[in-house]
């Protein structure tokens, strides 16, 4: 089975990951984040996150009804989401593979990522795609209302190819 096909995002197709990283945002954060953070994460505010680096973004599924997406921001795999559907595909570990290949071809030789804090599945993920858990920090998250900061758990990777 070949692994699934990664392409850059379309500037038609923001609606569209905006409720997709919405929901993933719901059900991955919304129970482990402050309630003012909470609020904070709208719909809108995702779409504009969106518009905003767009070219950086690249997504698995058909053109216009994509299923997942990852987004990489200088050495940081910035945000990796997938619908709810797709989960259990091979998309998360294909998108993943993606941005770190986009780190590595950027020069990146250690790679960081953020995971809320709680946020087991995600973390189970990572671990099992060779991320190591560096321990805590404070991220400092951009919000329609200014810097917001939360405590995350801080995963690195190191991206040099092995001898």
């Amino acid at each position: 089975m070949s692994e699934p096909a990664v392409r850059q995002a379309q500037p038609s197709e923001v609606d569209r990951l905006a409720k997709l990283w919405y929901d993933g945002w719901q059900d991955g954060h919304a129970k482990v984040v402050p309630a003012q953070l909470k609020r904070l994460r709208t719909l809108e505010s995702f779409a504009e996150r969106l518009r905003d680096g767009l070219e950086s973004v690249r997504v698995a599924g058909p053109v216009g009804a994509p299923l997942g997406f990852v987004m990489v921001k200088e050495d940081e795999l910035y945000q990796l989401y997938l619908s709810a559907e797709a989960r259990g595909s091979g998309l998360a570990a294909a998108l993943l593979d993606d941005g770190e290949a986009s780190l590595a071809k950027a020069g990146v030789q250690t790679a960081w990522l953020a995971c809320a804090i709680g946020n087991d599945r995600a973390a189970r993920f990572y671990e099992k795609r060779g991320w190591r858990r560096a321990g805590t920090m404070i991220n400092r998250l951009d919000t329609q209302e200014g810097e917001f900061r939360l405590e995350v758990w801080r995963y690195e990777k190191s991206l040099q190819p092995r001898r």
